[in-house]
């Protein structure tokens, strides 16, 4: 258990900090509210009503999961990379199966025009 200790004081610690930041941000910070503090910004253009809770577009959440999901796929590479020569052919097969399955999805996603910025 003692080896525990210094992970779960550090957890403590970040727990600590983060509430007592929002805390003290709550009791220093200023209460003077107006309306140009009520009203939203977008880059200096006034806000319209599709900023104000319309839809967006679909695209933009698929191009961020696409991101998302290469990022974890080069996350995933650099292990195998470092550990090549110990894991041998087993280790080379089951990235060739990973790099299949992705490799799977991201035709899919071309196919299907996810990565055309119409």
């Amino acid at each position: 258990m003692e080896l525990y200790v210094p992970v779960l004081a550090l957890a403590g610690l970040a727990t600590l900090f983060a509430v007592g930041s929002v805390v003290m941000s709550s009791v220093v910070g200023p209460r003077r509210a107006n309306q140009a503090k009520a009203d939203p910004y977008e880059c200096g253009i006034e806000a319209t009503p599709q900023a104000l809770g319309g839809r967006f577009p679909v695209k933009y959440y698929i191009t961020a999961m696409l991101f998302i999901i290469f990022d974890i796929e080069i996350i995933f590479l650099y292990p195998w990379a470092v550990r090549f020569d110990s894991m041998g052919w087993f280790g080379l097969a089951e990235m060739g199966l990973f790099l299949l399955t992705v490799f799977v999805a991201y035709a899919y996603v071309w196919r299907r025009g996810g990565l055309d910025w119409d």
